[in-house]
Protein backbone atom coordinates (compact mmCIF):
# COMPACT_ATOMS: atom_id res chain seq x y z
CA UNK A 1 0.00 0.00 0.00
CA UNK A 2 1.36 3.44 -0.98
CA UNK A 3 1.09 6.53 1.18
CA UNK A 4 1.93 10.13 0.33
CA UNK A 5 4.60 11.83 2.45
CA UNK A 6 6.12 15.27 2.65
CA UNK A 7 9.36 15.64 4.60
CA UNK A 8 11.82 18.51 4.93
CA UNK A 9 15.33 17.08 4.73
CA UNK A 10 18.37 19.32 5.05
CA UNK A 11 16.19 22.32 4.28
CA UNK A 12 14.57 20.88 1.14
CA UNK A 13 11.00 19.59 0.94
CA UNK A 14 10.58 16.10 -0.54
CA UNK A 15 7.14 14.81 -1.55
CA UNK A 16 6.82 11.15 -2.43
CA UNK A 17 4.52 8.16 -2.59
CA UNK A 18 6.12 5.40 -0.52
CA UNK A 19 5.28 1.84 0.40
CA UNK A 20 3.80 1.94 3.90
CA UNK A 21 6.46 -0.58 5.05
CA UNK A 22 9.48 1.39 3.76
CA UNK A 23 11.98 2.23 6.47
CA UNK A 24 13.14 5.83 6.73
CA UNK A 25 16.76 4.75 6.25
CA UNK A 26 15.78 3.03 2.99
CA UNK A 27 13.92 6.13 1.82
CA UNK A 28 16.95 8.31 2.51
CA UNK A 29 19.48 5.98 0.90
CA UNK A 30 17.58 4.31 -1.93
CA UNK A 31 14.98 6.86 -2.96
CA UNK A 32 16.76 10.15 -2.26
CA UNK A 33 20.35 8.83 -2.66
CA UNK A 34 21.42 10.46 0.63
CA UNK A 35 23.88 7.66 1.29
CA UNK A 36 25.75 9.27 4.18
CA UNK A 37 23.26 7.61 6.53
CA UNK A 38 24.62 4.09 6.85
CA UNK A 39 22.94 0.75 7.53
CA UNK A 40 25.11 -1.29 9.83
CA UNK A 41 23.18 -3.92 11.72
CA UNK A 42 19.50 -4.03 10.70
CA UNK A 43 18.63 -4.39 14.39
CA UNK A 44 18.92 -0.78 15.68
CA UNK A 45 21.96 -1.72 17.77
CA UNK A 46 24.83 0.06 16.01
CA UNK A 47 23.72 3.68 15.53
CA UNK A 48 25.24 4.03 12.03
CA UNK A 49 21.87 5.24 10.71
CA UNK A 50 21.38 8.01 13.29
CA UNK A 51 19.83 11.23 11.97
CA UNK A 52 18.08 14.21 13.57
CA UNK A 53 14.27 14.16 13.33
CA UNK A 54 12.47 17.21 14.69
CA UNK A 55 15.48 18.06 16.85
CA UNK A 56 16.07 14.57 18.27
CA UNK A 57 18.64 11.96 17.33
CA UNK A 58 16.94 8.78 16.14
CA UNK A 59 18.04 5.58 14.48
CA UNK A 60 16.41 5.81 11.07
CA UNK A 61 16.16 2.02 10.79
CA UNK A 62 13.57 2.13 13.60
CA UNK A 63 11.16 4.49 11.85
CA UNK A 64 8.98 4.09 8.78
CA UNK A 65 9.24 6.77 6.11
CA UNK A 66 5.48 7.30 6.47
CA UNK A 67 5.97 8.11 10.17
CA UNK A 68 8.29 10.96 9.17
CA UNK A 69 5.52 12.72 7.21
CA UNK A 70 5.63 16.40 8.17
CA UNK A 71 8.96 16.06 9.98
CA UNK A 72 12.10 18.15 9.64
CA UNK A 73 15.18 15.97 9.25
CA UNK A 74 18.90 16.67 9.25
CA UNK A 75 21.27 14.05 7.84
CA UNK A 76 25.05 14.10 7.76
CA UNK A 77 24.81 15.70 4.29
CA UNK A 78 23.01 18.67 5.82
CA UNK A 79 25.68 19.66 8.32
CA UNK A 80 28.20 21.35 6.04
CA UNK A 81 27.32 24.95 5.23
CA UNK A 82 28.32 26.29 1.79
CA UNK A 83 31.17 23.82 1.61
CA UNK A 84 32.43 24.57 5.14
CA UNK A 85 32.42 21.59 7.47
CA UNK A 86 30.38 21.72 10.66
CA UNK A 87 32.59 22.06 13.79
CA UNK A 88 31.85 18.41 14.64
CA UNK A 89 33.01 17.28 11.21
CA UNK A 90 36.12 19.46 11.50
CA UNK A 91 36.87 18.06 14.94
CA UNK A 92 36.53 14.45 13.83
CA UNK A 93 39.07 15.24 11.11
CA UNK A 94 41.43 17.20 13.38
CA UNK A 95 41.33 14.75 16.28
CA UNK A 96 41.39 11.60 14.11
CA UNK A 97 37.96 10.55 15.36
CA UNK A 98 37.48 8.13 12.51
CA UNK A 99 39.26 5.16 11.11
CA UNK A 100 37.26 3.26 8.51
CA UNK A 101 34.55 5.96 8.67
CA UNK A 102 31.55 3.66 8.58
CA UNK A 103 30.21 4.66 12.01
CA UNK A 104 31.23 8.31 11.67
CA UNK A 105 27.96 9.79 10.31
CA UNK A 106 25.96 8.18 13.11
CA UNK A 107 28.53 9.22 15.72
CA UNK A 108 28.47 12.82 14.50
CA UNK A 109 24.66 12.98 14.43
CA UNK A 110 24.46 11.48 17.93
CA UNK A 111 27.10 13.97 19.10
CA UNK A 112 25.07 16.80 17.57
CA UNK A 113 22.14 15.89 19.82
CA UNK A 114 24.45 15.41 22.80
CA UNK A 115 25.96 18.89 22.37
CA UNK A 116 22.53 20.41 21.84
CA UNK A 117 21.44 18.98 25.21
CA UNK A 118 24.78 19.57 26.97
CA UNK A 119 27.07 22.09 25.21
CA UNK A 120 30.03 21.43 27.53
CA UNK A 121 29.96 17.70 28.41
CA UNK A 122 32.60 15.89 30.42
CA UNK A 123 34.42 12.88 29.01
CA UNK A 124 32.14 10.59 31.04
CA UNK A 125 29.03 12.35 29.70
CA UNK A 126 30.30 12.00 26.11
CA UNK A 127 30.98 8.29 26.60
CA UNK A 128 27.51 7.83 28.12
CA UNK A 129 25.92 9.77 25.25
CA UNK A 130 27.55 7.47 22.68
CA UNK A 131 26.38 4.22 24.30
CA UNK A 132 23.97 3.45 21.44
CA UNK A 133 26.66 3.77 18.77
CA UNK A 134 29.28 1.15 17.95
CA UNK A 135 32.70 1.60 16.42
CA UNK A 136 34.64 -1.53 15.63
CA UNK A 137 37.89 0.24 14.73
CA UNK A 138 38.89 3.07 17.05
CA UNK A 139 38.27 2.11 20.64
CA UNK A 140 36.36 5.44 20.99
CA UNK A 141 39.25 7.43 22.48
CA UNK A 142 39.67 9.79 19.52
CA UNK A 143 35.92 9.97 18.95
CA UNK A 144 35.49 11.24 22.51
CA UNK A 145 38.39 13.67 22.00
CA UNK A 146 36.79 14.94 18.78
CA UNK A 147 33.43 15.59 20.45
CA UNK A 148 35.10 17.30 23.40
CA UNK A 149 37.14 19.42 20.96
CA UNK A 150 33.99 20.33 19.01
CA UNK A 151 32.19 21.35 22.21
CA UNK A 152 34.99 23.80 22.97
CA UNK A 153 35.05 25.07 19.38
CA UNK A 154 31.32 25.60 19.28
CA UNK A 155 31.08 27.39 22.61
CA UNK A 156 27.60 28.79 22.93
CA UNK A 157 26.76 28.56 19.20
CA UNK A 158 23.44 27.15 18.13
CA UNK A 159 24.10 23.53 17.16
CA UNK A 160 21.21 23.12 14.66
CA UNK A 161 21.42 25.62 11.87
Amino acid sequence: MSVPISITINGKIYESEVDSRLLLVQYLRETLRLTGTHVGCDTSSCGACTIIVDGKAIKSCTMLAAQAHGATIITIEGLANNGALHPLQESFKEEHGLQCGFCTPGMIMTALQLLEDNPQPSEAEIRHGLEGNYCRCTGYHNIVKAIYHASRKMGKEVVHG
